[in-house]
């Protein structure tokens, strides 16, 4: 016991370590307060926050601080352990722990030393606790030979502890660094998921981008149409209306003679508007119905995006997406990419409901039309450029759903009439 007190003991103030405990650069350690005091002793830095340095007391190697001074040193925890457990034995012994130098003395003979065992109380005690005291009917032994004991005792429980503590520090150590395995793997993870996340986005704005270039071909394709027959009708239109004026202005011609020698060209003229008007027609081009589309499917694919299971069922329908998606992408040109996407785009609208052109008439199918129909429709939609055109009304199967072509623009054939009627009323008054 008393060597591991001399162990315990400061070089500086000759009693047992303080906390907190620092042990120095020279591994010797020294109460904080008396390590502030040597360096105090050795005068401040001229510079504030720079440092200093002093000696160690026991071998006089230099110890360099930084500007945190003495507050810099780390401590040690071990011996302030050590110490704490030896404070508890002797606290339940009853030893009162005085300075280095000074004698253990009785707690109830102030005056006696304590130069005995008790063996049936487990603490020391004095000859007079043993003689008068009372201890009289108690087992006792002398100091040094219950001090060998303990000293094993305790050193045995130190050197427990201190491997528990190694065991515990490598079990700290261990799970921090799973704490920072699992953040490496979840940011790795997060990383793989935004990147496939991100292609999903890539793919779904190209399609995005076919699809609506597809529509927007086709409405230009109409409006073409649409647009050289306004030019074609407000021609004749400015005509017969020139025709019309002229004829109302020689209606005042008082010569008669005059009169009947125009009257021929101008009646002539406009029989010729009037024939003209009356084979004005509206083309049946029909709405956008077979560009309609309907993602309810792929929808209910998207809600289902999971991690892998281990029964690999979500791993086969990430293959087969991997798969679907390697095919969109192309491993081609660039042009054949672009003609696969605009074939996909056409196989995708067609699927959903498509609109067949056979023979004049507009049917609803489920079926793509062949390229017989398209080359007919094709060429029905160029056919406006001629002077016969004819109104077509579309005709449905019983089947098959109302006809929306009021809803999509298209004029039927009775709503036709009515307006060819109204404007040839006008042009006979």
């Amino acid at each position: 016991m008393d060597n591991l007190e001399r162990q315990l003991t400061c070089p500086i103030c000759l009693e047992m370590f303080n906390k907190p405990v620092l042990i120095l650069p020279c591994q010797h350690n020294l109460c904080r307060k008396c390590a502030n005091d040597v360096f105090q002793s050795r005068g401040t830095p001229s510079v504030v926050g720079s440092g200093g340095r002093f000696r160690c007391p026991t071998c006089r190697h230099e110890v360099v601080l930084d500007r945190h001074g003495v507050y810099g040193l780390q401590r040690n925890l071990l011996v302030e352990n050590i110490i704490d457990i030896y404070k508890q034995e002797m606290e339940g012994t009853g030893i009162k722990i005085t300075k280095k130098k000074e004698e253990m003395m009785c707690e109830v003979h102030e005056e006696e030393r304590i130069n005995v065992y008790c063996q049936t109380c487990q603490s020391p005690i004095c000859s007079m606790c043993k003689v008068f005291g009372e201890h009289q009917d108690h087992e006792v032994a002398t100091i040094p030979e219950v001090h060998s004991r303990q000293k094993i005792e305790l050193s045995d429980c130190i050197a427990k502890q201190v491997a528990a503590n190694d065991k515990l520090q490598s079990v700290i150590s261990l799970l921090e660094e799973g704490c920072r395995i699992h953040e490496m793997n979840a940011r790795e993870v997060k990383a793989a998921i935004c990147d496939k996340f991100d292609r999903l986005y890539s793919i779904i704005e190209d399609r995005k981008g076919v699809l609506l270039s597809l529509v927007t071909e086709e409405q230009l394709e109409k409006q073409k149409v649409l647009q050289e027959l306004i030019a074609k009708y407000s021609g004749e239109l400015e005509r017969a209306a020139k025709s019309v004026e002229e004829s109302l202005l020689f209606l005042e011609e008082p010569d008669k003679a005059a009169f009947l020698t125009k009257t021929k060209e101008l009646i002539e003229r406009i029989n010729k508007a009037i024939e003209s008007s009356n084979n004005a027609n509206i083309p049946e081009q029909g709405g956008f119905e077979h560009l309609q589309v309907n993602f309810s499917k792929e929808e209910v694919v998207l809600q289902k995006l999971d991690f892998i299971k281990e029964d690999g069922s979500v791993a086969d329908a990430e293959t087969q997406t991997r798969g679907s998606l390697s095919e969109r992408s192309g491993a081609g040109d660039d042009s054949n990419f672009a003609d696969s996407r605009e074939a996909e785009a056409t196989s995708e609208v067609y699927e959903t409901t498509t609109v067949t052109e056979s023979e004049g008439m507009g049917i609803l199918s489920d079926d793509p039309p062949s390229e017989d129909a398209r080359g007919e429709g094709a060429a029905g939609g160029s056919s406006a450029e001629d002077d016969d055109v004819f109104i077509t009304p579309r005709t449905q199967s019983p089947s098959s759903a109302p006809s929306t072509s009021s809803q999509s623009g298209t004029l039927s054939g009775d709503a036709g009439s009515s307006l060819y009627k109204t404007l040839f009323g006008i042009i006979n008054q």
